[in-house]
């Protein structure tokens, strides 16, 4: 019997759950910092949602802590790296809050068509204003869906009922896979600028935040509407403003904020924008199953079994040659995205030497989990992993041969004319990168690189190192690799810090430098 730490209120049926499992449940509502710390002692399993934040302090103050339940989707309040650094399995409810997000979309996006919360302030303030609160139809209007995972794709059925023309942009998603539900693909200058509607649902990255910006708002219809139920941050909420003042955007219907919780935006003063302080997932269908949900991957987890919703730890029932491999080859996959710019329409990923040998499935659906980590809105787990690979068009092929090359052990990724491999050196079994693009390099993953692809002539590492030194930056391990012929090499730095894409311009436009690439992996 485990001890099961409970700070947040979850369904009652996922608290049977774990106690008919044969645990005991601790429920302690409220906890944080010291406190957390304090009642985490003895305890096998915490379970939270979003207001207890399970930080690095926690993770390094505790021991004994075999799980991280978080009912719910995101994961901002868990430090997911320091957890599995402890060796803490981080578990989440990824499609819990589907239908409750996509139906919260709808409510938002009528309410700001028609006006009611402002209408119903008015009223019940003493007011009755028909002519104030004229509104518009949705029907016969464009609706443009920017991310097209399940929560975009159930929005979209719902705003066709409506009447509405749904248009979408997403990159990852084949057009083969939404054929039946009549959504027109096009790129985002397209969608900004026919839809009356306008709708987010992608995962908060690098890429993502700030992507409604000043610029693009700019190209937007005129009267256009925006509503995002996704993530905050996504939306520059200061340009946003500016543009519902000056006439070009209509208005906004906005549930997540940059920094929650929040009660101050530059949103907040608009009689057009209609707000909601995160509900996207409060229903109480999505909290009980968000509350089944992690009790099932809990109990999973305590009893050392297949845990399908683990978002760092996964390794199953997978034979003990591949396990150590399985979050490398994330890694792998996390780089070759970030590399590539995109998701590739075929993938090779070869397994040489004991890897070879025996059953690599797993480790090649933590290839595809790392690569798509990057781009798409939905929590990617090893159950899903293999799905949505399919619905984006990629073409996952594994190659296995027991003859090892330059390493006992390598993992190699390839599409195209780009190609990574990977193993784990030393008696410590330490992530290495050996390899990219044919040319041989020797660097443990970082969370910020910067990959140079150059001329082989004498001269070149200075100049980088002069210009990303002159930058401030601090270089923490560099390495160069030549290719046989000797006519080109890649230079791979691993930085202290994230490299501006000002460096990054500067260094591209330097004679024998022929590529550039910042990798951030956070």
């Amino acid at each position: 019997m485990a001890r099961v730490l409970v700070t947040e209120e979850i369904a009652e049926s996922g608290l049977d759950l774990l106690r008919e499992g044969g645990h005991e449940v601790d429920l302690q509502p409220g906890l944080n910092g010291a406190d957390l710390i304090a009642a985490l002692e003895g305890a096998s399993a915490l379970i939270v949602r979003s207001a207890t934040q399970v930080t690095a302090e926690v993770l390094d103050s505790i021991e004994g802590l075999l799980v991280v339940g978080r009912a719910g989707i995101g994961l901002d309040n868990v430090d997911v790296r320091c957890a599995t650094r402890h060796g803490v399995m981080v578990v989440n409810a990824p499609l819990s809050n589907s239908i409750s997000a996509a139906e919260h979309t709808m409510a938002l996006l009528l309410a700001q068509a028609r006006c009611i919360p402002q209408a119903h302030a008015d009223l019940v303030g003493g007011s009755w204003n028909r002519s104030r609160w004229q509104g518009v139809e949705v029907a016969d209007k464009t609706l443009g869906i920017v991310g097209l995972g399940r929560i975009g794709r159930l929005v979209a059925e719902r705003a066709s009922a409506f009447g509405m023309r749904v248009v979408a942009h997403d990159p990852f998603v084949v057009e083969e896979s939404i054929r039946n539900l009549n959504i027109s693909m096009l790129d985002l200058i397209e969608v900004v600028e026919q839809s009356d509607f306008l709708t987010l649902h992608l995962a908060r990255t690098p890429d993502t935040v700030g992507l409604v910006d000043a610029e693009l708002l700019a190209l937007a219809k005129p009267g256009q509407r925006i509503v995002n139920v996704a993530r905050g941050g996504i939306v520059d909420e200061q340009a946003l403003a500016d543009a519902i003042r000056s006439g070009r955007i209509a208005g906004a219907a906005i549930d997540v904020f940059a920094e929650e919780p929040t009660t101050e935006s530059p949103l907040f003063d608009l009689e057009q924008v209609v707000v909601t302080p995160h509900l996207g997932a409060s229903t109480t269908e999505a909290q009980d199953k968000a509350g089944a949900t992690i009790a099932e991957q809990v109990l999973l987890a305590l009893a050392g079994d297949y845990v399908p919703f683990a978002v760092n730890v996964d390794v199953g029932e997978a034979p003990e040659a591949i396990r150590p491999f399985v979050p490398l080859a994330e890694k792998l996959g996390e780089v070759f995205g970030a590399l590539s710019g995109r998701l590739p329409d075929r993938l090779d990923v070869e397994f040489r030497g004991q890897v070879g040998e025996v059953d690599d499935r797993l480790a090649t659906l933590a290839v595809v989990k790392g690569l798509l980590n990057r781009v798409v809105a939905e929590a990617v787990t090893y159950v899903n992993a293999d799905e949505m690979a399919r619905e984006r068009g990629i073409d996952v092929r594994t190659i296995s041969s027991a003859v090892a090359t330059d390493y006992l052990n390598t993992i190699t990724l390839r599409s195209g004319d780009l190609a990574l491999s990977g193993t784990l050196a030393g008696m410590a079994a330490e992530a290495r990168i050996v390899m990219i693009d044919d040319h041989p390099v020797d660097v443990r993953p970082s969370d910020h690189m910067l990959v140079v692809r150059n001329d082989d002539r004498p001269g070149m590492v200075g100049l980088v190192g002069t210009l990303v030194g002159d930058a401030g930056i601090n270089v923490a391990n560099m390495t160069v690799g030549h290719d046989e012929g000797g006519s080109t090499a890649v230079m791979v730095l691993a930085t202290d810090q994230p490299v501006g894409a000002d460096v990054v311009e500067n260094l591209a436009g330097c004679e024998g430098i022929l590529s550039v690439q910042a990798v951030d992996l956070i």
